[in-house]
Formats: C-alpha cells, structure tokens, sequence
C-alpha cells in the first residue's frame, strides 16, 4: 500500500515511533525561511530534498530526554530571540549552505549540550557551524558552480531567530513535537 501523501519532510498522521531520536532546529522567521527554501528547492535535488530549509542545532538526541530536553529549551527561549546574519556561503564539498552568525545561538547551544553532556553523538559534540544547507550530495564541481553564481549576488540579511523547534527523526521525514518560541 503507497504511504500517505505528507507535507515535505513532515509525517503528521499515525503513532509516534517509539525509539525515533530527537532533532532541535533554530527555528527561522518566515520571510528568511521563504527564502532559503526557494534556494533549496531550486538547488538541492530533487530525489533528496525531503525537507524545508532548515537550522539544525542538534541531529540525534535520545527520546528517552524528551520532557527535560523541552524544559531546557523552555528556559532558554526566555530570552530575547537571538539577532543573526547571513551574508556568505559555506562550502559542504559536495553542497553549498547559507552560512549564519550568530554568537548567541552557539552560547545557547553550547547551554543544551551542557545539559546533555554524556547523550551527544560525536556528530552533536562537533562544534557548531551554524547553517541553511540549500545544496547537499552533488558533485564538488556542482558544488563550485553555485558558489560561483551565488556568491556575487547574495544580499546580506539581518534577522531574529523565531524559537526551538523540536521534532523525531522517522526515516527519512521529520514529525514535528514542538515549537518553543522566543519570548523576551
């Protein structure tokens, strides 16, 4: 039987699997989100591209810290949404990413990995380079050629992370458990 038809990387409809790890985003506003979307719609393959442009701060958390992990991030987000940038590109070698700054968001990062510590994959302990993948598993000479034609005409945006998202990984799509916005 064909699965049911589904958002873009979202399942939405029957039981949660029980041991799907936990991925947290910083979530984007929705003019910057439209627009890195458009990116990866027009540049990611298509065979690939089962999500929506996308901040991922944390790849595989263990299910088993579900409710302390969303106290964390309800603490967190307490605080004024994170200002950050994007105004660069960052090579993946094989893809291209919109490349973000943001002090604060890592200072918030590094705060949930504290509270993890001893959970992280080596993947999650890595330090974080905050970015929008819009180009991934392409070949390196692809990957140039976008650089190329991208970086002359990227205009630098200025914006506010909106929140956490916090979703399970059931391969290969995303089920969205909660968005925790900023608040301050």
């Amino acid at each position: 039987m064909p699965r049911k038809s589904v958002p873009l990387g979202w399942v939405t409809d029957g039981p949660r699997k029980a041991n799907a790890p936990l991925l947290v985003t910083a979530e984007l506003p929705q003019d910057v989100l439209a627009w890195a979307d458009g990116l990866r719609q027009k540049h990611f393959p298509p065979e690939r591209n089962r999500l929506r442009a996308h901040v991922t701060l944390f790849h595989a958390l263990p299910p088993s810290v579900e409710g302390e992990l969303i106290q964390v991030l309800v603490d967190l987000a307490r605080d004024q949404p994170p200002v950050a940038h994007i105004d660069s590109l960052m090579k993946l070698g094989g893809g291209t990413a919109l490349a973000v700054q943001c002090p604060r968001m890592v200072e918030l990062h590094d705060a949930i990995a504290e509270r993890m510590h001893g959970l992280l994959t080596r993947q999650d302990a890595q330090p974080l380079r905050l970015h929008v993948t819009i180009q991934n598993k392409v070949t390196g000479e692809a990957a140039r050629a976008l650089q190329n034609e991208l970086a002359p005409t990227l205009q630098p945006r200025t914006f506010r992370f909106h929140g956490f998202g916090l979703y399970a990984w059931e391969d290969p799509l995303w089920r969205p458990i909660r968005t925790i916005p900023f608040r301050g």
